[in-house]
């Protein structure tokens, strides 16, 4: 997709930012969920529950909330490297101590700073890719960076199972303790190298020449003042708007689906009998790939056609169906594999479709807001689906139970969409 952007300045440009910022993005993730993934060896080692896990995994988002404007703030006042610089040492360090968890208030504790760090990465990558790209490309470079979300997901179960598995009893430390160690001094390793690696701005870029730098100037023009796009949320624009409050209710019960399905999907394939630590990786990384796939046929699928909703509906609804028909694979560990694949391929298409939508219906006066709004609703999902179906899992024995009821979240939110919201055409970005 480089390749085909059309000016070679910001093809240069391109080749220079993106792959960097993409593997900081692609760590942001790893660090997020690979909780997942240790859990099957953390919780026996230090006798947590699904419950307190369900609970661990959730209280990030508590700090994401919170954390958002403040890392805001900094931005504005120190500028992006500096910005990254603190949250990724912050980050790293927080995911680095959680190899020397030995309660379950430590891990709500370092979870907690996890979620406050990581708040403002991703509203800070979008405002510098702002600085350095004009709006007509601005969509295409978005979508490459945000391509980080299904890759994080190819690599994460495999490369978790390798180091748990590999390095598990070396130098007298669990494999969980070696997979959260190198994740975290990698992220912090990423973040001096940002500091050293990024300039702030075109202007300060040494690589550019000044023909160039004078290009993207004229180029960004008055778009300078609308990249920030970062007014604070104003409830007295949205709480008379009705859809408003729609589009974040469907949000909500997606978003509760998707953290659900990438938190507790590796402990969905111990179910069926695979045990080894490298075997749920491996099979969780395959399964992304092949979601992978299938998402970007979807989009394509989608922009061909000039149709989002029942692209979106569709395929939250067939994710619905096959995060329901679990138990029935419950001994079988390709039936399990094939339905957490296509509940993949439809959770992962969500992401790059269901923001079309509220840009268009949004009014302009306040589309800030309400996007901010419609994003928190999705976060306060990720706050409130993993502490369920841990709870559920607890009470019943079982994580069908908790799987099945935000599978019916989603049926719900896919249902409201069709029936209740008007066909837009557009283009826009998600926040994950």
């Amino acid at each position: 997709m480089i390749r085909r952007i059309p000016s070679s300045v910001y093809r240069k440009m391109a080749w220079r930012l993106l792959p960097f910022l993409l593997l900081c993005y692609v760590f942001a993730q790893l660090t997020r969920f690979n909780i997942s993934f240790a859990k099957q060896q953390f919780s026996d080692d230090l006798q947590i529950d699904d419950a307190i896990f369900g609970v661990a995994a959730s209280i990030f988002y508590v700090g994401y909330i919170l954390f958002q404007v403040p890392v805001g703030l900094f931005l504005r006042r120190f500028g992006v490297p500096r910005t990254l610089l603190c949250t990724m040492l912050v980050w790293g360090a927080a995911g680095a101590l959680m190899a020397f968890a030995s309660s379950g208030a430590d891990i709500y504790l370092l979870r907690f700073v996890l979620g406050a760090a990581q708040a403002g990465f991703f509203p800070t990558i979008i405002f510098y890719l702002s600085c350095w790209f004009p709006d007509r490309l601005r969509g295409r470079i978005n979508t490459l960076f945000t391509s980080a979300l299904p890759l994080a997901s190819i690599v994460a179960g495999p490369l978790a199972g390798l180091i748990m598995s590999g390095m598990n009893d070396l130098q007298e430390l669990r494999g969980w303790q070696w997979l959260f160690m190198l994740q975290g001094l990698s992220v912090m390793l990423l973040g001096l190298l940002a500091y050293a690696f990024l300039p702030d701005r075109p202007e300060l870029a040494s690589w550019l020449k000044d023909s160039d730098k004078r290009t993207i100037l004229t180029d960004r023009g008055p778009e300078r003042a609308g990249a920030l796009a970062d007014a604070p949320l104003n409830l007295r624009n949205i709480l008379p708007d009705a859809g408003t409050w729609l589009l974040g209710s469907i949000y909500f019960g997606y978003f509760c689906a998707l953290n659900a399905f990438i938190l507790w999907g590796p402990s969905l394939l111990v179910t069926p009998g695979v045990e080894r630590i490298s075997s749920i990786g491996w099979i969780s990384g395959l399964s992304a790939l092949f979601a992978t796939i299938g998402m970007l046929l979807i989009g394509q699928s989608s922009d061909r056609l000039s149709e989002r909703r029942w692209h979106i509906g569709l395929s939250g609804l067939s994710a619905a169906g096959c995060l329901l028909l679990l138990p029935l694979a419950s001994n079988s560990i390709a039936a399990t594999t094939g339905l957490l694949t296509v509940a993949g391929i439809g959770l992962y298409a969500i992401i790059g479709l269901f923001w079309t939508i509220p840009t268009v219906h949004l009014k302009p006066e306040t589309r800030a807001s309400g996007l901010a709004f419609i994003n928190m609703c999705g976060v306060c999902g990720g706050i409130v689906s993993p502490a369920l179906v841990g709870w559920l899992k607890v009470a019943t024995g079982s994580l069908h139970g908790g799987i099945s009821v935000v599978a019916i979240l989603l049926i719900l939110s896919m249902s409201a969409l069709l029936a209740l919201v008007p066909a837009p055409i557009g283009t826009g970005m998600p926040e994950t």
